[in-house]
């Protein structure tokens, strides 16, 4: 086995030498970060929607609400605001209809590409949410969250399926 490889057992008992070279790494790590932002988000959004300061500038009347102990927590919401509702369920609105045209945009741009589109949407994102003055803002810049995560999600699963050598892929010729 060559130094800096690893070999990997063949269906038909032949074995195939891989090396891990740096455009490897290069490339799980980037496919790697479209399931990272969607959890990277989840864990912020959620966490950012309880601080006071958060609803203070965008959801006065939540804050009011939970500063008089008026707060009715359900099962499902805990925040009754369909403002505060419309922030946490347009990522994941917009991620739905991204991931139906990313699929057209994986075929015609090629993975990469599209997964560097991913993360520009979602510094984009990013930063109209990090300037944001009103609803709208926020909103909007959830929304390019979304199709970020939506086309990340879409073309890295994709990108990780692909990356093996043919051989490995359970692809046969006989079926």
């Amino acid at each position: 086995m060559p130094a800096g490889g690893f070999s990997v057992s063949a269906p038909l008992g032949t074995e195939l030498e891989a090396k891990i070279t740096p455009a490897v790494v290069a490339s799980c790590v980037m496919a790697a970060t479209g399931g990272l932002i969607f959890g990277y988000d989840i864990g912020i959004s959620g966490g950012v929607t309880s601080m006071d300061d958060f609803l203070r500038e965008f959801f006065p009347t939540v804050l009011e609400k939970k500063k008089r102990n008026q707060v009715r927590e359900s099962k499902y919401c805990k925040y009754d605001d369909q403002g505060l509702q419309l922030f946490t369920s347009s990522l994941y609105l917009a991620a739905l209809a991204a991931t139906l045209f990313a699929a057209y945009t994986t075929r015609r741009l090629g993975r990469r590409t599209t997964m560097l589109l991913a993360g520009v949407l979602f510094v984009v994102g990013a930063v109209v949410n990090g300037a944001a003055k009103n609803l709208a803002m926020l909103v909007a810049g959830r929304i390019l969250l979304g199709c970020g995560v939506g086309f990340s999600n879409q073309a890295s699963k994709n990108f990780f399926s692909l990356a093996g050598p043919s051989k490995q892929r359970g692809i046969h010729q006989n079926i």
